[in-house]
């Protein structure tokens, strides 16, 4: 009890830890992305979003890779094999950059050529398209190579020194954001480039913490076949999973290209924007949350692993609708008063992939489960599936002359799909009741959903368009998603224990 009681409270520190980077990164990124929007423009900014994603779908590889990597280093911590994990990382790194090379070498030869002879860009600024895809292959290369320090920090659950590093990162990014009207030059240019500088600074600084606390990251050549075969058996069943979410998301945003132009790609970026801005609220949480998982799994503590899937599915599902709701009802007008120009399909584009986001919020505890039992064959086969699905369906749509918007519609479906599956393989698996997770988390979701929004969409139909009547609509959206969540949402030990702590927190308000 008193091991559980010790685990809950680590989940709690980091979970506020990785809160507070999170709330930062909010503030600047919703300041930054407008700023960025007004420099570069509408056109510029999709052409970043685009050559950006583009690049980015040449971490299928990798991808797939990351996944192993933190699997394997939290399972050894779980089992207390500590001998190994040196071993798990350095052979971790080496792969990585060798897939680093390999994915230099695509990338510059068939990417370089797509890019060039079939993507939808202006000629006038394919230059400035080109200088943003090279320095997005580096970035992409400097990502690859810190994937197994992130892992070592997390398994580790090292979760303030994680937090201040994204802190960081989001300094610098703010400060290239604040510089960027003293130059004259290309701004698309400059916006990459200097981007680039940041992501150096961070790794620098990401191997400095983690050679200074961590003695298993003192890294050389090493090279383990049987430790090496095991990764890439692992890995390779990732690929296929890896592989169609990154297609999914990435192809479907050329397919856009293609077939709108660049501006739709700003209005996707933005979509993303506010998406990863309030997503990571419920990913922060997961993220304390996963390294438990794994390590109740890896201790046979099948009791503890399936408590953690059921309240961590259910609670970030609560904290993510309490901050996607306000948004979802009141959409338009928060893009009019954050961006001085909003892009045509923005609104619907945002409203879409924060439903998406709650679907995918619901699958993560899920996925964790699943990648720490290791029988992952079945799962990322019928998975990837499923993604790869998407770019044709949405291809067909497409081609018939649908609307954009129709890309995200697919992928919600899909998601939805992936879900049911991803339930009923850990039903056998690991004996999670499927009954259990829809009645606690879907169910309860799905219905504080309803009732929260219910009355504020009317009311945002209703009453005129000003900022007296957004705040009113915004504060009633807040409080009926409180009540609802507590009424609703929360089982009767669950209140005491939320009384319990307000209680305590008001006490200790008082006594200062």
């Amino acid at each position: 009890m008193s091991d559980i009681s010790s685990n809950n409270k680590r989940i709690a520190k980091n979970t506020l830890a990785l809160y507070f980077r999170t709330f930062f990164s909010l503030l600047v990124s919703l300041y930054t992305s407008r700023i960025i929007l007004n420099e570069l423009g509408v056109t510029d900014y999709g052409i970043y979003n685009v050559v950006g994603g583009f690049v980015g779908m040449f971490t299928i590889l990798s991808s797939s890779l990351s996944g192993a990597i933190s699997r394997f280093l939290t399972f050894e911590l779980g089992k207390g094999n500590i001998d190994k994990l040196n071993k798990i990382f350095c052979t971790s790194v080496n792969i990585q950059i060798i897939l680093s090379i390999l994915i230099v070498i695509v990338s510059e030869t068939f990417g370089l050529w797509f890019l060039t002879e079939k993507m939808n860009i202006d000629p006038s600024r394919m230059f400035a398209a080109k200088c943003v895809f090279h320095t997005s292959v580096i970035v992409l290369v400097l990502d690859l190579i810190t994937i197994p320090y992130n892992a070592i920090i997390v398994a580790h659950e090292h979760m303030k020194a994680f937090a201040y590093l994204g802190i960081t990162h989001t300094l610098l990014k703010l400060v290239i954001v604040l510089l960027l009207p003293f130059f004259f030059f290309d701004k698309l240019i400059i916006y990459s480039v200097l981007l680039l500088v940041t992501y150096v600074i961070i790794r620098i600084l990401n191997g400095i913490y983690c050679k200074h606390h961590f003695s298993e990251t003192n890294w050389h050549i090493y090279i383990d076949k049987s430790l090496m075969k095991e990764m890439f058996t692992f890995s390779g069943w990732t690929f296929i999973g890896s592989s169609s979410a990154i297609l999914r998301d990435q192809g479907s945003n050329i397919l856009l290209n293609l077939y709108v132009g660049p501006v739709i790609n700003a209005a996707r970026g933005i979509a993303e924007q506010v998406n990863g801005a309030i997503n990571s609220f419920a990913s922060n949480f997961m993220t304390a949350v996963n390294p438990q998982i794994t390590k109740s799994y890896a201790a046979n503590d099948k009791a503890y692993m399936l408590e953690l899937i059921y309240k961590s599915a259910k609670f970030s599902l609560y904290l993510l609708l309490f901050l996607s709701l306000p948004i979802i009802v009141e959409t338009p007008y928060i893009l009019k008063i954050w961006l001085k120009v909003v892009p045509e399909h923005t609104v619907w584009f945002v409203r879409l992939i924060l439903l998406y986001a709650l679907c995918d919020s619901a699958s993560r505890p899920l996925i964790t489960a699943i990648l720490a039992t290791g029988n992952i064959k079945n799962y990322q086969l019928i998975i990837g599936a499923f993604q790869f699905l998407c770019l044709p369906i949405s291809y067909f749509f497409l081609e018939r002359g649908f609307y954009p918007e129709i890309t995200l519609i697919v992928s919600l479906i899909l998601n939805l799909c992936c879900l049911v599956v991803r339930l009923i393989l850990l039903r056998s698996m690991i004996g999670l009741r499927v009954r259990i997770y829809i009645k606690e988390v879907v169910i309860k979701v799905v219905l504080i959903g309803i009732v929260s929004s219910a009355l504020p969409i009317y009311l945002s139909f209703r009453l005129p368009n000003s900022f007296s009547s957004f705040i009113v609509v915004i504060v009633l959206t807040l409080v009926i998603t409180l009540l609802s969540i507590y009424c609703i949402g929360c089982s009767l030990s669950e209140r005491y224990t939320l009384k319990k702590a307000l209680f305590k927190l008001y006490k200790n308000l008082l006594a200062r």
